[in-house]
């Protein structure tokens, strides 16, 4: 297609004025550009596809930015061409649509949610596992404040027990309980900050043997019995949760790998969808599984339009299945059948159809014995037509081990690879083979076997 550009107004005198002229006019200049018009001649392979994305058009007009001269208006004056926002190559209708990700290549979920009903209520029912999914700092800032409160707490409650019991009247201190006689609830007590030390040792068990709670008061001897199970409890509640943090299944994760992008490549002349799995610990992953689904728009005979639309994908493992024996990396094929929802796709419609393949790899942690989940995802963008994955397993003589080269995990190599559909290549490859399959060959062969003996 060519682009011709005409002027509508006659350009400013200032504009075209000669040197001459120029100077008598003084230190001014002009700066005023005539206003231009696209004209696109008629192309019938892509005049539609202009007419119907006028937001991608090949050539942008930005003004104020002069370049070369190029052609001459149709009233004979030379005009300056505009310098293009966009490539050269840029055909129209060959944008990328970019989805945007429902899972990003972390594994985390771009879900935000609102207008919850009830949410703090909810999640303060469920405090164990708000405080799990809480980050690190407000982990640590409550556990702090879980001890502290609590200490302040219990150390009033002392205080007011002391005080009511007399033993900080100025008599009853520890100076002179010997000369009068007084017999105090906790020994060694003198104020407040005493009262907090013995709430410590109290709910701690440090038990320096400085501070002891005597028989004269009973209720003095219930909280002391409070206190030490509160302590327990909430010292077992606190670790709890900082061991869950620690060793939860999102952390073991972080060392299994997903490659950066998929490949479709032929295997065994059939279209192939293939993305790379690895783990970079030495403890495995115990009955690893892998899953991919697709996320795709698709609109039901009603008229309903289903934009998250989640559809199963077949996957494996060489012929062992979904199921892995996760020792070293491993690469994962979709192949693109009849069954899958990619047969009609080809290289072209890769790129401008809107999908998001979500790929998930499940196991239990053998060193610990949880379950895990690692999250990746592959955009249309993401996926190389024609490429096949390089080899990261090698044997090493010198080591006698397998070794595993963790710096060609996203390298990939292109090959030949046929840019049309699988069902286009399936219908290619019918035709090759003259519509000959093993039903019809048994059957020429029976008919013209009995042709034979009938003739003879």
């Amino acid at each position: 297609m060519r682009f011709n550009f005409s002027s509508h107004s006659a350009a400013p005198a200032a504009a075209t004025a000669t040197p001459a002229t120029t100077a008598t006019n003084g230190n001014e200049k002009a700066s005023a550009t005539q206003p231009l018009k696209r004209a696109i001649e008629n192309d019938p392979d892509s005049l539609d596809s202009v007419i119907s994305n006028p937001q991608s058009f090949p050539i942008t007009i930005v003004p104020n930015r002069p370049a070369s001269f190029y052609g001459v208006a149709p009233n004979g004056k030379a005009f300056q061409r505009q310098t293009s926002c966009r490539s050269r190559n840029f055909r129209p209708g060959s944008m990328r649509r970019v989805r945007r990700r429902a899972v990003f290549k972390n594994g985390d979920c771009n879900v935000v949610q609102k207008h919850l009903q009830r949410r703090r209520l909810r999640f303060m029912q469920d405090m164990y596992t708000t405080m799990v999914d809480w980050q690190w700092r407000w982990t640590l800032l409550a556990f702090a404040l879980s001890f502290i409160l609590s200490w302040l707490f219990f150390a009033l409650i002392w205080w007011l027990i002391i005080y009511t019991h007399g033993d900080l009247e100025e008599l009853h201190l520890p100076d002179n309980q010997e000369e009068s006689g007084w017999a105090p609830c906790v020994s060694a007590i003198d104020g407040f900050t005493s009262c907090f030390l013995f709430s410590i040792e109290t709910q701690h068990t440090i038990g320096y043997g400085v501070r002891t709670t005597s028989t004269e008061c009973p209720e003095a001897i219930f909280m002391m019995c409070f206190q030490s199970i509160y302590g327990v409890m909430s010292s077992a509640f606190m670790a709890g949760i900082v061991f869950a943090k620690m060793t939860r299944a999102k952390q073991r994760a972080q060392t299994l790998l997903f490659s950066k992008q998929a490949v479709i490549c032929q295997r065994d002349g059939s279209l192939s969808l293939m993305f790379r799995v690895g783990d970079m610990r030495k403890s495995h992953i115990i009955g690893a599984g892998v899953r991919a689904q697709l996320i795709r728009t698709k609109s039901t005979k009603e008229g309903e339009v289903m934009t998250q639309f989640f559809t199963e994908l077949e996957i494996g493992s060489d012929d062992s299945g979904s199921d892995l024996f996760f020792i070293w990396p491993m690469i994962i094929e979709h192949k693109i059948d009849e069954n899958s929802p990619l047969y009609n796709l080809n290289a072209t419609d890769m790129l401008h159809d809107r999908f998001e393949i979500v790929v998930i790899l499940e196991g239990t942690v053998e060193s610990t014995g949880q379950s895990t989940q690692a999250r990746s995802s592959y955009i249309n963008t993401e996926i190389l037509w024609g490429h096949r994955f390089d080899p990261v397993v090698l044997y090493n003589k010198d080591l006698q081990a397998y070794e595993i080269d963790y710096a060609r995990f996203n390298e990939t190599t292109q090959v030949d690879t046929p840019l049309c559909s699988a069902r286009e290549l399936n219908e290619i490859y019918k035709i090759q083979e003259g519509f000959r399959t093993p039903e019809t060959t048994f059957t020429m062969r029976q008919l013209s076997h009995n042709h034979s003996d009938q003739a003879s």
